[in-house]
């Protein structure tokens, strides 16, 4: 997986492949439905960021955040990791994408961004 780590990160994104349609319920909140296509999902963590990366990346742990639902369907795959040392707001409002899901992964957003989960493609 490609990687830029500036010094002062504090915001990731990953970049997620949904290789076919996909349904995910994540509890109370409802199920959701996923088409297929290349996702950004932007996060951060005031401590230990690679602790939270890592966290995303394996396969078997505890479902938590939104984005773990969805990490943890079949079909679907990180397929890179970036690090960014500007806000998390202000990197996801630089990412030009459909919101496929209104509020996922946005759950502390102050920003208004609608969600912190795009599809570019």
């Amino acid at each position: 997986m490609a990687a830029d780590r500036p010094s002062t990160a504090q915001t990731y994104q990953l970049l997620i492949e949904v290789a076919a349609p996909v349904r995910v319920c994540v509890g109370r909140l409802g199920t959701f439905d996923f088409p297929a296509g290349l996702y950004a999902y932007t996060g951060s963590a005031l401590r230990n960021l690679e602790a939270r990366v890592s966290r995303h990346l394996a396969r078997a742990k505890k479902l938590h955040w939104h984005i773990d639902y969805l990490l943890a369907a079949p079909g679907v795959r990180v397929c890179e990791v970036r690090r960014h040392g500007a806000a998390e707001c202000v990197v996801n409002q630089q990412v030009a994408g459909e919101i496929p899901v209104k509020g996922f992964g946005a759950s502390d957003c102050r920003a208004g961004c609608g969600s912190h989960l795009k599809r570019l493609r």
